[in-house]
């Protein structure tokens, strides 16, 4: 009888102990998911202040020494308005809140297509620090606010997850020190990593989407998933 009362105490207690860790994993999530936002409105509020200080001509540095042409795997296997993490991975959300504790260079632009709830800072380069806190303009494609075709990478279990659900006639925006332009998607492809011919150069103001593909795959997913769109209308900055 007395090793009975023993045995129910000790699951009492175990069942405590279940709910309490429980309660503090949800804590946690919802922290984590708090301190993003709060980072990820601090680098759009940074974006912000910079477009208000800078002139269309001050947004059109020439291309960097060796800038680098080309699409590529980032260091690690390959954010939104929260952004929202729902379909992120765990690994990303961390690696997110990782990178944003680090100074980094403030962002080009910010992409936005608003009924995938995609709302990103755009950096200059893809390496895994950028792409960790957003996307990343892939060197040696076109620069921000220039004619041409203009390559953002993104990573899939991250920012550019909701891309899944895009289609053709979709529209976006870039918002830039600029002005802001809006695109219409023209088309939407899955290719071989090594298939850098979709980052041609193009006469037209044209954006290339680049994420890793499928979106859900264990370790680095074998293809690329690329979305085309051309520019359909400019708001200059006023």
């Amino acid at each position: 009888m007395a090793d009975q009362s023993s045995l129910k105490r000790k699951l009492g207690w175990l069942e405590w102990g279940l709910y309490l860790g429980g309660a503090a994993l949800i804590a946690i999530f919802f922290l984590i998911r708090s301190e993003g936002e709060r980072l990820r409105q601090e680098g759009l509020q940074a974006f912000e202040q910079i477009a208000g200080q800078s002139t269309a001509s001050e947004a059109l540095p020439s291309e960097l020494p060796g800038d680098d042409p080309g699409m590529r795997e980032p260091a690690a296997e390959y954010r939104a308005p929260s952004p929202n993490q729902d379909l992120w991975a765990e690994k990303r959300i961390r690696e997110y809140e990782q990178s944003l504790q680090q100074a980094g260079e403030p962002p080009l632009a910010v992409l936005r297509i608003d009924h995938l709830d995609i709302q990103v800072p755009v950096f200059n380069g893809t390496d895994e620090f950028n792409l960790n806190r957003g996307v990343g303009r892939i060197k040696g494609t076109a620069w921000i606010d220039t004619d041409g075709n203009l390559g953002i990478a993104g990573h899939r279990d991250g920012f550019f997850r909701p891309l899944k659900d895009i289609e053709v006639g979709d529209s976006m925006t870039l918002q830039t020190a600029g002005g802001t332009v809006t695109y219409e998607v023209s088309s939407i492809d899955i290719v071989e990593p090594d298939d850098v011919s979709v980052l041609s150069s193009t006469r037209e103001r044209t954006i290339t989407l680049v994420t890793c593909y499928p979106f859900y795959y264990v370790g680095h997913a074998p293809k690329r998933y690329i979305v085309k769109a051309t520019a359909e209308h400019f708001l200059a900055k006023t």
